[in-house]
C-alpha cells in the first residue's frame, strides 16, 4: 500500500479533488463523497497506466500541501498483481 495526499476544495456546487503528490490525478464531484470516490478511481487508473507502460509510480511526498485546500487527507493506493501461466504439453498444437 502506498499513501499519497489528497486535497479537496469546495467550489459552490462542486468539490475539486486532487492527489497532490501524483501529477494528473484530478477530478471533480457534486459532493465530497462523490469526489472521494472519483479521486480513488482516478488514482487507480493513473497508477495502472504507469505500471503497464513500465514507468515508476511517483514517490509519496507527505510534505506536499495546498494552502487553498479545504480538506487534506491521506489516500491509499493498493494495487494487486496477477499473472497467468499456461502449461502446454510438448508437441501440442495450440
Amino acid at each position: 500500500m502506498i499513501t499519497y495526499k489528497a486535497m479537496y476544495k469546495f467550489l459552490g456546487d462542486a468539490v475539486h479533488a486532487e492527489v497532490l503528490d501524483f501529477a494528473g490525478v484530478i477530478t471533480c464531484g457534486a459532493s465530497l463523497e462523490e469526489a472521494r470516490r472519483l479521486l480513488g478511481s482516478a488514482l487507480v487508473d493513473m497508477a495502472e497506466t504507469l505500471v503497464l507502460a513500465g514507468e515508476r509510480l511517483p514517490p509519496p511526498d507527505p510534505t506536499r500541501s495546498d494552502p487553498e485546500a479545504d480538506i487534506e487527507e491521506p489516500i491509499h493506493l493498493l494495487l494487486t498483481v496477477a499473472s497467468r501461466v499456461a502449461m502446454v504439453p510438448e508437441g501440442a498444437v495450440s
